[in-house]
């Protein structure tokens, strides 16, 4: 069997079509929907998977102890997380989803990032991509193999902001906030899809949606749109980014982008508006300036 080397931060389904066999590569299905939508991850898996990928529940492993959905999970669960998929210190991670424009891969990718677990990668397109390919899928579910060596990871580090941090940036402003949101919950022009949190963004946020990051193959626009995207945000790549949206999920699509960009001083604000919308801090709302993003969508 074949290894992998290094492959960034983003592989493209030809690159995994040629490294299945691989001996270090371990393949999660990290699917996860909004409870609205309709849609079964863990259905849908059994259905039809990319071959070996193991379903890996986003909420499941994360901390279960929290009020707020999918919050990131201890060092030490994290680590129990690992060695029940069956990944072990030297293997490369890649993670997909199935909504077509990455909305939960990104998150698996930052919680491993942020973890100190460097192998790991999203699958550009992800599982509409490699359909719309005609390439081969499973059914069933894969059982982890048994991982012989356990990863230790690190204490999280300072690429995540918490509400209090947050407070402290709305005063300060030394850091970008920018929203990943649609431009109807940015503005408050739509209802948001949990119960009890107003509508609005946090003040001074910019916007760019998660889905204008994307072609309509699901895959990552080109480093010169992206650049052009996040100006047009109003937003200077040279100083530090927190991004957030719903839940802290499709924030981190926008943390992959800008770390293709090779943008390094960014964080997330891990609770998002699940947690500020429920507060009693001010709130704005109203469309962004005529130069930010405006792309529709709903998102987590």
């Amino acid at each position: 069997m074949t290894t992998t080397k290094d492959a960034g931060s983003l592989v493209d389904t030809d690159w995994l079509a040629t490294h299945l066999d691989a001996a270090d590569l371990v393949i999660l299905d990290a699917s996860w929907y909004l409870p609205d939508s309709g849609r079964d991850p863990l259905t849908e898996h059994h259905a039809g998977h990319i071959p070996g990928a193991v379903f890996y529940d986003v909420d499941a492993h994360s901390d279960t102890r929290s009020d707020l959905p999918h919050m990131l999970p201890s060092p030490r669960r994290f680590q129990a997380s690992l060695l029940m998929l069956g990944i072990e210190p030297e293997d490369l991670v890649v993670v997909y989803d199935g909504s077509g424009t990455n909305l939960s891969a990104p998150r698996v990718w930052w919680t491993f990032k942020v973890m100190g677990f460097e192998r790991v990668a999203v699958l550009d397109g992800g599982l509409q991509k490699w359909r719309a390919e005609g390439r081969p899928l499973d059914t069933g579910f894969e059982s982890p193999r048994p991982a012989r060596d356990s990863f230790v990871p690190t204490a999280p580090s300072s690429r995540m902001r918490g509400l209090e941090e947050v407070r402290c940036l709305v005063q300060s402003r030394d850091e970008q906030i920018v929203d990943a949101r649609s431009l109807g919950r940015f503005s408050a022009e739509e209802p948001e899809p949990r119960a009890g949190l107003r509508g609005g963004h946090i003040p001074h946020s910019r916007h760019l949606h998660y889905r204008s990051i994307h072609a309509e193959d699901g895959t990552l626009l080109p480093p010169a749109q992206l650049r052009n995207l996040f100006a047009g945000a109003g937003l200077d790549l040279g100083r530090p980014i927190v991004a957030t949206c719903g839940s802290g999920m499709s924030a981190c699509a926008l943390l992959l982008a800008l770390d293709r960009l090779g943008v390094e001083d960014t964080s997330l604000y891990d609770g998002s508006w699940a947690e500020y919308g429920a507060t009693e801090d001010p709130v704005e709302q109203g469309r962004p300036a005529p130069t930010e993003s405006r792309e529709p969508g709903s998102e987590a």
